[in-house]
């Protein structure tokens, strides 16, 4: 097997890494700004919830994420009701699992930037008569910038080495499922060591840039402020 080879699985993993880091932003933006503001008794039990993909092993993640998404899952079998293909080895699955997996990681970082907003600024938006949409994008939304790079960089990164979920829902399907992590592992098994030091080199470089612009562009935004 030649590294020519695996130029497939690269671009699946950076098409799956977009499109994942895209839907965390949709998704971890509304409940990282109610996880900041509210005051909900079991505030503590959601944020644990959303925090689990941080200390449970990818197997293990993936194991019940394939239970959910088998045709006879929950989420499969509502997913096939609707008229969509099945989501186990395919890329819709491995999106999902790739979701769940990083969600934390750009929850997280948007919450503690909600959390240091000034609500000064917001109630002073509001005697401007701003309605809630209006004070959430063009007050906490540029105040919190920082907190929507880190977010997004850090889910991109993150799915980029995903392995354990991914081969647990996707499994090993070139051109459909096959990501650079499952072709690094494919590279070492049959003692291809060259190409899988090329691949891991290629994420490696690629993974440290995104946090080095992350740092960086972070640096420059507080020192501006």
């Amino acid at each position: 097997m030649t590294t020519s080879m695996e130029w497939p699985a690269l671009w699946l993993t950076l098409r799956l890494a977009g499109i994942s880091a895209l839907l965390l932003l949709l998704i971890g933006t509304p409940l990282a700004w109610w996880l900041a503001r509210t005051r909900f008794r079991f505030k503590s039990v959601v944020e644990a919830v959303v925090a689990l993909p941080l200390v449970l092993p990818p197997t293990v993640l993936g194991f019940y994420l394939l239970l959910l998404l088998a045709p006879d899952g929950a989420v499969g079998r509502l997913w096939h009701s609707l008229g969509g293909d099945p989501l186990v080895f395919s890329f819709n699955g491995l999106v999902i699992g790739s979701v769940v997996y990083s969600l934390p990681f750009a929850v997280q970082p948007l919450q503690a930037a909600f959390a240091t907003l000034s609500r000064g600024c917001l109630e002073a938006a509001a005697t401007l008569r701003a309605a809630p949409l209006d004070r959430f994008l063009s007050v906490a939304v540029p105040l919190a910038r920082p907190g929507f790079l880190t977010a997004g960089v850090l889910g991109f990164a993150h799915t980029l080495g995903e392995f354990g979920v991914v081969l647990m829902i996707g499994g090993n399907i070139p051109g459909r499922t096959r990501v650079i992590s499952i072709a690094v592992y494919d590279q070492v098994e049959s003692l291809q060591y060259r190409q899988a030091h090329l691949l891991s080199a290629t994420v490696l470089a690629l993974s440290f840039v995104l946090l080095l612009a992350v740092y960086t562009i972070n640096r420059r935004y507080r020192h501006g402020a």
